[in-house]
């Protein structure tokens, strides 16, 4: 057997290694699952294809200009407000609270009006919808065939902002409103509903109730812009082109429609008002320096006319009016530049090259001022004091004249304002719905149930780390005595047995013996195989006993041990199994035997030896079942008593087979196994890991008893498993 085994090859890689093949054989192992659920998530994302409400897009364009140098003689004036802004401030502002906040103003947007119906289903048997020449309402309303709602307003206190109201029509034909199954207000449709303390207020446009109660959601503003901002998508069309692209999404289209619009064309106003905004600034400002500058030319002329008729003083001459023509010019540059300075400080820091050429300038004209000034000191008294009021009143009149100038120009400019920002594309709706797209859904979802299917198989065989061959037992030094195919007659079995019992409530039935039933089996042979290996084995054992134990439940002992048994029995050996499972042992039923006498009443000294033994349909084959279950199996079994009844049988027999306990269970296989010349333990295909073997051993010999090897149970042949010569049948033909 071990050189057959020695030809079978390896799964067993190195920790650093990965076995491709195998990954591959694991994946056909399992491709009826791997098919199962892929078909599964294309079905369930074709439903959700199929039943979603679509959702629409619009979209529109914006083209944000350079600006312009503005009216022809008014240059000047227009570079003192050409401030150019990057698209993405643009875009920016589009998606800013400012803009949206008046859409959602606008539209009522805070207040949300659905039929009470459950998501996705609901809709399935609801009033068919409003004809199409109806008006429905695109906001804080609701329409179909029976119903027509709009809201006019709808006041909640904050705690209750985001909370779901219901309205619906009272038997009497007025307005209820309920918040969580009470009433809040009721009343005539046509007059405010409002609670009993005030605080909840609802005034209705339209009143048309259907049977459908209607849920009424009144959000806070914010939370109604940030979810306008979350469907709403700007970017700009290349880069550095000025080109915005505006796009949003929705379940109705007329709706996102006149939404986009809205947002289109409230963006274009306040780009307007917003340019515009700058000369009402300057507008606001000279307006506040009139008066002032009027009144000082009024008393700088009052001044000057008092003077003359006081001291008779005559004309300037040639040279004294020049001085003072340079001293006016000085002045009303020095004021311009000041009115400059007010307007530029708004708007940029001193280190800015625009304020740092005016401070230059205006140091320059004071420089000249002073040199001006000096060489009025050295003229007669009377034509110094003369050239200072005519100065002032000079001076306070160009400033006058230009002020009123400027006025002008300003008006004329906001008046002519038609900001930078124009709409190439007004909103449009695309004819198809952009969600869901059933065939990237139907595509994502088969994939996405594929990769779910063959990671969990992948990760299932990583962290189940079953023994799949017996190669795998053997290169840690186990011997394998047999390898037992799974029966695909015995499931059969096993499953008729389970149903039977369903209809017999739980009554224990009988199971078929194998070796019996179907002895041209493949698990039968590979048993005939283990009784010639045992033959060998129990050559040097010190007596006939044999133990049967195994790692951990539901690994096929009873299976083994009677159908072992049973294969023994058939070619002349005299062979008694013992099922020395007093806890959960169900080898009678194996043997169809009612399990009144046992192996825990003989030990408890309440039954004889002979009404313990009971014969089967077996020849040569004797059975002893366990019994009633004792409240202390573990001390009943280190009673004198056991150790007698194995040396009688070992008298009588030629094989006593001992079925026990799992070893990593309880502690019950390690006291037997004392008794036994001959001990094997049965581990399961896929489910026991050789870790878990090891650790079987391990456990035995602590308690100073030898294990001679293994038996491999329910192997399946599979893909990933190329230890499958025991399933070629070899039967004879006539």
């Amino acid at each position: 057997m071990s050189d057959q085994q020695g030809t079978n090859k390896r799964f067993n890689v190195t920790d650093d290694e990965i076995d491709l093949q195998r990954l591959w054989a694991l994946l056909v192992d399992n491709v009826w699952l791997i098919f199962g659920t892929t078909l599964l998530a294309l079905l369930l994302g074709l439903g959700y294809a199929f039943m979603a409400t679509p959702i629409y897009k619009s979209d529109a364009l914006l083209q944000v200009e350079k600006k312009q140098s503005g009216l022809p003689g008014f240059e000047e004036l227009s570079e003192m407000f050409a401030e150019e802004s990057s698209s993405d401030a643009e875009i920016q502002i589009i998606r800013s609270r400012l803009v949206l906040g008046q859409v959602v103003d606008q539209f009522n947007m805070t207040i949300s009006v659905e039929p009470d119906r459950l998501p996705l289903v609901g809709r399935f048997g609801a009033p068919d919808p409003a004809p199409e020449f109806a008006p429905r309402p695109l906001f804080a309303g609701y329409r179909d065939s029976e119903t027509f709602v709009t809201v006019e307003s709808f006041t909640v206190p904050e705690k209750w902002q985001g909370e779901a109201f219901t309205l619906k029509a009272a038997e009497n034909g007025d307005a209820a409103l309920f918040y969580e199954g009470a009433l809040i207000a009721k009343g005539n449709p046509s007059e405010p509903l409002v609670s009993e303390d005030g605080r909840v207020r609802l005034s209705l446009a339209e009143w048309q109730p259907g049977e459908e109660a209607l849920v009424l959601i009144r959000q806070d503003r914010l939370t109604a812009i940030n979810n306008l901002r979350a469907r709403l998508s700007v970017s700009e069309q290349g880069r550095d082109t000025g080109i915005i692209s505006m796009s949003l999404t929705g379940p109705r289209p007329q709706r996102i429609l006149e939404v986009l619009d809205a947002v289109a064309q409230t963006y274009q106003t306040q780009n307007i008002q917003r340019n515009a905004a700058e000369a009402e600034k300057s507008l606001d400002f000279l307006d506040e320096q009139l008066p002032e500058i009027k009144e000082k030319l009024t008393s700088a002329e009052e001044q000057l006319n008092k003077y003359r008729l006081k001291s008779e003083s005559v004309d300037l001459s040639l040279e004294t009016q020049s001085v003072l023509e340079r001293l006016v010019g000085i002045e009303a540059k020095l004021n311009e530049l000041k009115i400059k300075e007010s307007e530029i400080s708004a708007r940029f820091t001193q280190s800015h090259p625009a304020y740092r050429t005016l401070l230059q300038q205006r140091q320059s004209l004071l420089q000249e001022k002073e040199q001006i000034e000096s060489q009025i000191k050295n003229l007669p008294e009377t034509q110094q004091e003369v050239l200072r009021m005519m100065r002032d009143v000079e001076v306070n009149q160009q400033i006058y004249v230009g002020l009123l100038n400027k006025v002008q120009e300003l008006r004329i400019m906001k008046a002519s304002t038609v900001g930078n920002v124009r709409i190439i594309d007004e909103a449009l709706v695309q004819p198809d719905p952009v969600k869901p797209r059933t065939g990237l859904l139907a595509a994502l979802s088969a994939l996405l149930g594929l990769m779910g299917a063959v990671g969990y198989v992948l990760l299932h065989a990583a962290l189940h780390r079953g023994i799949q061959s017996p190669d795998q037992l053997e290169e840690q030094g186990i011997p394998v005595y047999a390898a037992v195919p799974l029966s695909e007659h015995q499931q059969k079995l096993d499953r008729l047995v389970a149903l039977m019992r369903r209809r017999r409530r739980g009554r224990h039935e009988a199971i078929p013996l194998l070796a019996q039933d179907d002895p041209a089996d493949l698990a039968v042979e590979a048993l005939r195989s283990l009784r010639t290996s045992l033959h060998f084995a129990m050559l040097e054992a010190e007596n006939k006993v044999m133990m049967i134990s195994g790692p951990s439940p539901e690994v096929g002992k009873s299976f083994i041990s009677a159908n072992l048994a049973a294969v023994l029995a058939q070619v002349g050996q005299k062979v008694i199994v013992v099922d020395a499972d007093m806890r959960k042992g169900h080898l009678h039923r194996y043997f169809e035997n009612q399990n009144d006498k046992g192996l825990s009443d003989w030990l408890a000294d309440q039954a004889q030896e002979s009404e313990i033994i009971h014969d089967t349909k077996v020849e040569n084959l004797h059975f002893i079942p366990r019994g009633q279950v004792p409240p202390n199996p573990a001390e009943l079994l280190m009673h004198p008593r056991f150790k007698q009844l194995m040396e009688r049988l070992s008298e009588q027999y030629d094989l006593v087979l001992v079925d026990t306990p799992p070893i990593l269970a309880v502690t019950d296989a390690a006291i037997i196994g004392q008794l036994a010349g001959t001990s094997l333990i049965v581990t399961r295909y896929g489910q026991n890991s050789v870790k878990e073997v090891d650790v079987t051993f391990n456990r035995f010999e602590q308690n100073k008893v030898e294990i001679k090897g293994a038996i491999l149970n329910c192997i399946e042949r599979r893909a990933s498993n190329e230890y499958g010569y025991y399933n070629y049948k070899y039967e004879s033909t006539n």
